[in-house]
């Protein structure tokens, strides 16, 4: 695995379309679904440069409840599972909870156990960095947001070169997209024309 190519992956911003929004009953607060990084995992380490273990999966709550609109008698479930995954040598380690309800003990149990891992996996793996979920624990959400690519870097430079004055500059970057504003390249070559 080339840990430069995959350092300058992790580096980046977390895609805005790939975060989920809370759910009245799951998640607290914004994720990223478990396929969307093992997705990333594959396309950054690639399919042979990563892996995950599952440690520890353990029941800890089982009871009786109603389920559903219909309130009918079902089954409340919760699992513990904890979660290593290792790249490059590197490892990461979590622990993470899923919750089961169904009218059927056993498909309460299978939810519970799926949710679980899948915590604990995408917990691991945010250790990794923003593209894993990690920018969703900033407040500031810094981390979050749509990454320049190569062209929208040249564009901008070549669209901010072609002012005249500080003036036309200044306004030429206003009208600049935020995620190109924000991008290092184009903020360096805006301050070095600007120191001219």
């Amino acid at each position: 695995m080339d840990w430069q190519k995959a350092s300058a992956e992790l580096a980046k911003k977390l895609d805005p379309k790939n975060v989920q929004p809370a759910k009245q009953f799951g998640p607290k607060g914004d994720y990223i679904e478990g396929w969307f990084a093992m997705n990333e995992a594959n396309r950054i380490f690639g399919h042979d440069g990563w892996s995950y273990t599952l440690m520890d999966c353990k029941p800890v709550m089982q009871a009786e409840r109603k389920i559903g609109k219909a309130q009918k008698d079902g089954w409340g479930v919760t699992y513990v599972a904890t979660v290593r995954v290792i790249v490059g040598g590197v490892t990461r380690e979590d622990v993470g909870a899923g919750h089961g309800y169904d009218v059927d003990l056993g498909m309460a149990h299978e939810s519970a156990v799926k949710e679980a891992v899948a915590d604990a996996f995408k917990r691991a793996i945010r250790g990794f960095g923003y593209p894993f979920g990690l920018a969703l624990y900033d407040k500031s959400r810094e981390h979050v947001g749509i990454n320049a690519t190569d062209a929208d870097i040249e564009k901008a430079i070549g669209f901010l070169s072609a002012a005249e004055t500080v003036e036309d500059m200044t306004e030429r970057w206003k009208k600049l997209p935020a995620h190109i504003r924000d991008s290092q390249p184009v903020l360096d070559n805006a301050k070095a024309r600007k120191a001219q």
